[in-house]
């Protein structure tokens, strides 16, 4: 018996990933009366008669979202847990547990799997979470690693992504485009490497770039600093697939527009030197990078004075109306409409 029949079929690439998870999710029938936000934000919200429950999950595979051949396993359990914990925090919440499960092959030993843990464990212990449960297979495509995190917040507290209003400022913490530009230099490394074995490394003064890729930070500190400062969001999210993706999120789910600044969005010298030594824009590594983990959100304007001085945060445009569109104002003056290019896990290697 045929699995499929003979009509035409779709290709996944045609859609992308988040036309994938719009496609099959659209059609989705909340049922329970705690479930207060299901798919469409960085995690789903739960009514739990106190506090809201925030639950996100992330994948990540071999091949896919990481290569071993220059991945710590250290280094990569740490960061499938950070990965995971700033969708919490973009939700304005506090992490507290998570659950994680893998995928391996048999080439994995033991002591490769304790090493891969051992990230994990510090992460968590960093971040004040608890791993409380999980699962473990064998995998014939390699690695797969999948973390759920869980993590609480005031009902009032929670902010989501399409709560942003016209006149808002937008705001992003750190700096932008760093993990992307150390990936390019990590993949380079790994080209001349596989051409000479004999050929070590040059990562010499490169340090910050590369740990963005390979130890990224949940911003934990922000959500603290935001509350300590009585400063509410009004919208939030983290960047994770580049700030023009994220900030399209925000305006299309709140129907706005908005205006970002070409110099002001926050790119460290390290990244900005480097993405010229590749012949790379530094502002697009910026827009349309990803894997920087930093948030990004929309404040009132009467909050201005109690961020403006803020050393991590950097307010790089405001939020329009809708008719305005989504817009990059560069530094010469130009206006240029603000379109998603970021990575698509289902883009063919060939076609990247």
């Amino acid at each position: 018996m045929a699995m499929f029949d003979n009509k035409e079929k779709t290709n996944i690439e045609a859609l992308g990933e988040f036309g994938l998870i719009k496609h099959l999710t659209d059609n989705i029938e909340l049922v329970q009366p705690g479930t207060i936000k299901g798919v469409g934000d960085d995690a789903a919200v739960l009514d739990t008669g106190g506090k809201r429950m925030l639950v996100s999950t992330d994948l990540l595979l071999e091949g896919i979202h990481f290569d071993l051949a220059y991945v710590p396993l250290k280094h990569l359990g740490y960061k499938a847990i950070q990965v995971n914990l700033s969708d919490i925090y973009a939700m304005n919440g506090i992490a507290t547990q998570v659950t994680v499960s893998i995928g391996m092959s048999s080439k994995f030993p033991i002591e490769a799997i304790e090493e891969l843990y051992e990230g994990i464990y510090i992460a968590c212990k960093k971040y004040g979470v608890d791993v409380v449960g999980g699962d473990t297979s064998a995998s014939k495509q390699g690695l797969v690693i999948s973390v759920t995190s869980i993590g609480y917040a005031h009902a009032e507290d929670v902010v989501y992504r399409n709560t942003a209003q016209e006149g808002d400022l937008i705001c992003v913490s750190g700096d932008l485009g760093g993990a992307y530009v150390g990936l390019q230099l990590l993949e380079r490394e790994k080209m001349i490497y596989l051409e000479n074995p004999n050929i070590q490394p040059d990562l010499e003064g490169k340090d910050y770039i590369v740990e963005r890729q390979l130890k990224p930070e949940a911003r934990k500190d922000i959500v603290e600093l935001l509350k300590d400062i009585e400063v509410k969001p009004t919208a939030m999210i983290d960047v994770s697939d580049g700030l023009a993706s994220e900030i399209l999120h925000i305006c299309r789910q709140s129907n706005k527009g908005c205006s970002i600044y070409e110099e002001k969005i926050p790119i460290d010298p390290m990244t900005f030197e480097t993405a010229r030594e590749f012949n790379l824009d530094p502002t697009v590594c910026a827009l349309s990078g990803g894997e920087d983990y930093e948030l990004l959100f929309t404040v009132r304007q009467a909050d201005y004075d109690k961020i403006k001085f803020k050393m991590d945060i950097s307010i790089i445009g405001h939020i329009t109306e809708p008719a305005s569109g989504c817009n990059l104002v560069t530094r010469s003056g130009n206006m240029h409409e603000i379109k998603a290019q970021g990575w698509n896990a289902f883009k063919p290697k060939e076609a990247e």
